[in-house]
């Protein structure tokens, strides 16, 4: 159990003690796709989604999702970020959009879980405004794909990993 430090020596649920751990610049990013039909990313380069612009209203719930992280997932700290950055990308080839989030903090403890859960919040949003047109789509390969500060110091993801 000492792999799992959310888990207690009887291998109860336990949030961890950051108390004394050393304040240092945290960050992180993470990504998701959501794959959608062709129609879906013609209406939304053409501005044609019934419910407005998909990417302002994404961008602001994933903002708002990273940082609402804490009310959602029961042992993560509440954090105070200080940057939250979404970012969106189109692979037409893929028939996918992309997003990124990008968390920033002076803390105690990383902020993996807040750029993962920005990641999908902006996501569901995407689909809660497209699902009239295309009802299939699928939230896809959601990850964390770098992070900065802490014990680890700098993780990145291998460009070959999906």
């Amino acid at each position: 159990m000492a792999d799992f430090s959310h888990l207690d020596e009887k291998g109860n649920a336990n949030m961890v003690d950051v108390s004394g751990k050393d304040v240092t610049m945290r960050e992180a990013t993470a990504e998701g796709y959501l794959v959608v039909s062709a129609d879906v990313l013609k209406k939304i380069s053409e501005g044609h989604v019934a419910k407005g612009d998909v990417y302002a209203v994404a961008r602001v719930a994933g903002i708002q999702g990273a940082k609402r992280c804490a009310e959602l997932i029961p042992l993560c700290h509440p954090l105070a970020l200080s940057k939250v950055d979404i970012s969106f990308h189109t692979d037409t080839q893929n028939s996918r959009i992309g997003v990124r989030c990008y968390c920033k903090l002076a803390g105690k403890t990383g902020v993996e879980m807040e750029a993962l859960t920005g990641v999908n919040i902006a996501l569901l949003t995407l689909f809660d405004m497209c699902k009239a047109i295309d009802p299939g789509m699928r939230i896809d390969a959601v990850r964390v794909l770098e992070k900065h500060g802490g014990k680890h110091g700098h993780w990145k993801r291998n460009q070959e990993e999906n």
